[in-house]
Parts: structure tokens; sequence; C-alpha cells
């Protein structure tokens, strides 16, 4: 007989409108629990606001899980919470299994086993896009978190390589867990109301993400300027944060030097997940130009949502998206903006390639990918 354990998941992203992070953390922790009626999961957050925790249930499906609580830590800050105050609490109440992303908190008791969620190592690859206090703080904990976790987990094969490749760590200490997607069951809004509540042109080009420097975002912008006229009545649609962390600044920049004005650029801000797949089955084309991605969770979901996607020529993009995306290279503008064109007017590209996503984003199952979580919790 297998013996039970006690499972703590972080789950702090969610109800942070974390982006694609806190999505993996909602889904994957939503299908473990779905599963598994035998082991014990206490879900531990830094907050105590009764709006958040009462998402938090509500998204968890938790009203009718004996076999999970949920628990609130309060500390001033990230550190505190990582560092002092989840340690604490977990010397004092056993846990078997402790699963997070990227840092492992210190202090942990030698019993608990210690799995950390590796999305990517971009601030490895594109430092110049990261602040030197963050380099500074991510030099020193990542190496030391990828020492001392039992497993980590890599959400692709691709990041898995990139972890070999940056760090001294075993193969076998590294499992690949990917991501996926089940937006028309969080399906809320019909398209209609999507298009109201966003005041979404008839036909519209679509980004979805952070608006960091490695998004390449402003290539985007100057791509859209150089083809705008030759694609009459589509426009640009960017959702992003605009005052979320280390935003590009060259955004503002691309939009002054080509003289675009809101009715062809504009920025609608954070979507939740209500409005998502109607938002992506309404997009002309979903564009993801990023030079760096540990698996690149938006364009499936826009494929599974029935939009042709065009999305940047990098390792993780072939292994996720094989056939079913047109593929540019992002450091060359020409070239996008020539593909950014095809796409918007090749009626014969764009129904093969939604026809392949849909294909593609079968292979993908947040169901297949807890089971997969699940048997490393039980193995550990």
């Amino acid at each position: 007989m297998v013996e039970k354990k006690i499972i703590g998941i972080d789950i702090r992203n969610i109800g942070r409108k974390k982006t694609g992070s806190e999505v993996v953390v909602l889904e994957l922790t939503k299908n473990i629990l779905r599963i598994d009626k035998e082991n014990q999961y206490i879900l531990l957050t830094d907050t105590d606001d009764e709006k958040i925790i009462s998402y938090i249930k509500e998204v968890l499906e938790l009203n009718d899980k004996k076999n999970v609580k949920v628990v609130s830590i309060n500390a001033g800050n990230k550190f505190t919470w990582a560092f002092w105050k989840l340690p604490m609490w977990v010397r004092k109440n056993h846990l078997d299994v402790y699963h997070t992303e990227y840092i492992l908190p210190f202090f942990m008791p030698e019993k608990t086993k210690l799995i950390t969620h590796i999305h990517d190592v971009s601030f490895r690859v594109y430092r110049k896009f990261i602040s030197w206090k963050d380099i500074i703080f991510l030099d020193i904990l990542i190496p030391w978190t990828i020492r001392k976790a039992d497993k980590i987990i890599a959400v692709s094969r691709f990041t898995k390589n990139e972890i070999l490749k940056y760090y001294k760590v075993s193969s076998e200490k590294i499992d690949i867990v990917y991501n996926s997607t089940n937006l028309f069951k969080n399906d809320a809004l019909s398209e209609e109301e999507v298009r109201n509540k966003f005041n979404l042109p008839e036909k519209f080009i679509l980004y979805m993400g952070t608006l960091q420097p490695r998004k390449n975002v402003a290539k985007l912008i100057d791509a859209y300027a150089k083809i705008k006229d030759k694609i009459p009545g589509i426009k640009l649609i960017i959702a992003g944060d605009k005052n979320g962390y280390n935003f590009d600044k060259k955004i503002d920049k691309i939009i002054e030097e080509n003289k675009l004005t809101d009715k062809e650029v504009r920025f609608v801000g954070f979507v939740d997940k209500n409005s998502k797949s109607k938002l992506y089955s309404l997009a002309y084309v979903l564009v993801s130009p990023s030079f760096y991605e540990g698996f690149g969770l938006t364009p499936l979901e826009a494929i599974e949502s029935g939009a042709p996607v065009l999305v940047s020529d990098i390792p993780v993009h072939r292994e996720i998206y094989k056939k079913s995306a047109l593929f540019f290279d992002p450091n060359n503008l020409d070239e996008f903006k020539n593909k950014l064109y095809t796409i918007c007017k090749d009626k014969k590209v764009r129904t093969g390639l939604i026809q392949r996503g849909f294909a593609r984003a079968g292979f993908f199952s947040w169901k297949k990918s807890a089971r997969k979580m699940l048997n490393i919790y039980k193995n550990i």
C-alpha cells in the first residue's frame, strides 16, 4: 500500500494577473486535485485578502474537496515569505513535498522533498533585458536552487536543454511537463460581449502577453506600420499591461516614429480568463514575436481558439507548433512584415494554419500533464 503524502504547492501567482505563469499554476493544480483524492494538499499563498481567497477556491473547484486546504502565510514581501515565514511554517506543519516556481526557500526541513518549476532561463540568455539587481539575485539563487532541488520541472524539451547548457545538473534530475490549454471550458462571455468590452475593430492583429523587451513587441508594431496601408481595415490590438514589470520603452518610441494613431494601434490591458478564447477567435491573426520563450503558451491558446498564428522562428516554437504556425526571423524586419502581410492576405495559408492548429492543440492536455506531475509527487 502506497503511503499518503502531504503535498504543498505554492499558489501565490493565482489571482495576481501573472499571465502565463498564473495559467500554468492554476490549471496544473486544478487538474491534479481533480485526479488525486488520496494525498493531502496544502495550497500556500501569501495573502489573506478574502476576495483573492474566494477566487482561488472558485477557480480551483475546492468546495467539495476534503483533501485540500488553503493556507495563508502573511509576510512583508516575497523574500521574507520564501526565506523565513514559509520555512518556519513548514517546520511546524509537516510537508512531504513542496512544489514552487524557480527559487526554492531556505532552511527547509531535510525530510521535505523540493520541486522547482522552471518556465525558462531567459535571464541567462538575454541579460541585456534584465536589470543588474535582478541578474545578481538570479545568478546567486538559481544555481543554488538547481543544486538543492530534488526534482526540476521543465515546460519543454528546449527548456530542459537550456538548463543543462547553463547549469551543472544531471539530466535525470529534470522532468518535462508540458503546458496545455482548455480555454473553452472557461468561456463566460459571447463574442459580441468581448467585442464590446474591448471596443474591438472588425479585423485586427492580436498580441497578448507581457511587454518586456524580449517579447519583441516594438518590432511587431514596426512591421505593422510598414504594411498597414496594404491591409486596409486591419488594426493592431495589444493585450498587455503598460505598467507591468520591465516595460519595453522602445514600444512608445516606435509608435511615435511611425506616427501611429490610437485607432491603428491600441492597448487594451490585461485580459481576464473569461474573455480570452473569444478574443483569440475574433482575431484575424495572433502574433508572438518573442526572441526567447520557455514554452510559448499564447499561440497554443490561439490555435485552440481557431486563430491562425505567426510566431518567431525560435527553437521552442518549432518544438511546440511544428507545422501549425507560420514562422519568421525575429531579427529580420523585412521578413517579419512580409510574413505578416501573407498571413493577413492569403486565404489558403490562413485556412491551412487553422486546420493544422486544431490538430496540434489536441496533442497537449492539462489532464495528461497533471498525471505526470502526480506521478512525480508519488515517486520523488
